[in-house]
């Protein structure tokens, strides 16, 4: 029986590079090793969450880099997150209100498109 989602594959073009974007998002290193083919596999979670972890692929033809536009990330506080995103230079769009609670966009490094949701 399936039980929950575990891995979300994130298509990016330089792994180093976004790796450092998703840590400055608040993301944690959870697996980076080799992987198949001369690949690395870069495994990354949110600490202490029990959600689906995030993976930094090359590999997926048909996923290409900046194709995610609906990976939504729960917040406590958008605006302190949203500041600390522009402090470490990063675009992060001023939160938006709408029936569903704020929301604020940032993009990594490739364009995918990441959510913050208060």
């Amino acid at each position: 029986m399936m039980r929950s989602i575990e891995i979300i594959s994130i298509p990016v073009t330089d792994q180093q590079r976004a790796k450092q974007f998703y840590l400055d998002l608040g993301f944690e290193v959870i697996v980076e090793a080799p992987f198949e083919g001369g690949a690395q596999w870069i495994q990354m979670g949110l600490p202490g969450a029990n959600v689906p972890s995030i993976t930094l692929v090359t590999w997926f033809d048909a996923m290409t880099p900046g194709c995610i536009d609906g990976l939504v990330i729960k917040t406590d506080d958008i605006a302190r997150d949203v500041a600390a995103l522009r402090a470490k230079g990063y675009d992060a769009e001023d939160a938006k209100e709408t029936p569903w609670g704020l929301f604020a966009a940032v993009k990594d490094p490739d364009g995918n498109r990441i959510s913050l949701h208060q």
